[in-house]
């Protein structure tokens, strides 16, 4: 018998909030969101419904029996900024912002600071591997080439672009419905891009359910909120372009599997009365009228008798 640990967990044993999670598995809330999004914990739908995401118990177990917890836990999702990943790589920190622009390390999560400038994040155990790599040797201590340098010159950066290609692979990955992977795709895109691939509204709607929730940068239409939704949208025509013909193809798939109910016919418009337009006339008017006539006549009588 080997001596690998099979963890069962009860169905009716209840899953853990992310915090809780967290908690339990000794990492700090902002790393727990990454390792999450990385694939390195996997998660289970809230019952609760509301797109909300828990942690099974024997996930939980699972990543407590790896090999190094929780340092290499830690380890595996630790973030660093420019100078520091410039540190591990043994380069200047203006060389290894020219080797991201150039789209050779990809960040891997970005905040907006107090003067609202963009601050990329990159994996620590990816700026060991890139400079460990003999493969890199010339890009870390020669002179840039002359094609890159040109480029650079010419504002190419890369790193917005190669953030929004990472975070739709790791959302695909984590999909688990034709809807959902459809869902990832159209978050890249804008809303206009979106509805002109998607015309039915209720299929839209469909799509705006499984939405991923996009991390808070401030209040909605705040300037922090706008620029950080500009980062995460598609903005070079080539990539928006891509993103279509695969939202195109997504939704193909996803209507094979499940379509979306139809949408509700529009109520008719309440009809506009004008101030002289005149009042329906009822249709037992000739009735009516003929015993008001007879009231009347019946008080001429009793007045001249």
């Amino acid at each position: 018998m080997s001596g690998t640990t099979v963890i069962h967990q009860s169905a009716h044993e209840p899953a853990l909030t992310p915090g809780r999670a967290a908690r339990e598995i000794g990492l700090r809330r902002a790393e727990f969101d990454l390792a999450v999004h990385l694939g390195r914990i996997r998660t289970v739908p809230d019952e609760g419904g509301g797109g909300r995401r828990r942690v099974a118990r024997a996930e939980i177990e699972r990543i407590r029996a790896q090999e190094g917890f929780p340092e290499a836990m830690r380890d595996s999702v630790r973030t660093v900024g420019t100078s520091e990943a410039a540190a591990l790589m043994e380069v200047t920190a203006a060389r290894f912002t020219r080797l991201a622009r150039l789209g050779l390390l990809t960040p891997v999560t970005f905040y907006l600071n107090r003067y609202r400038a963009v601050v990329w994040l990159y994996l620590a155990e990816e700026a060991r591997r890139f400079a460990a790599d003999e493969r890199n040797t010339a890009l870390l201590t020669g002179r840039t080439p002359e094609n890159l340098r040109r480029q650079l010159a010419d504002g190419l950066d890369l790193r917005p672009r190669n953030w929004r290609s990472r975070r739709l692979g790791l959302l695909l990955h984590r999909a688990d419905d034709p809807w959902a992977r459809a869902a990832a795709v159209a978050a890249l895109l804008d809303p206009d891009e979106v509805a002109d691939v998607v015309r039915d509204p209720g299929e839209r709607a469909r799509l705006d359910r499984f939405r991923p929730v996009p991390r808070s940068h401030g209040a909605p239409g705040s300037p922090a909120a706008l620029l950080a939704a500009g980062i995460e949208t598609a903005s070079d025509a080539d990539e928006i372009d891509l993103l279509r013909a695969d939202l195109a193809h997504a939704m193909d798939t996803a209507r094979g599997r499940l379509p979306a109910p139809p949408t509700p016919p529009s109520p008719p418009a309440p009809r506009a009365v004008c101030a002289h337009t005149p009042a329906p006339v009822p249709r037992d008017h000739p009735r009516r009228l003929q015993a008001l006539v007879g009231r009347l006549r019946r008080r001429g009588r009793r007045a001249g008798g």
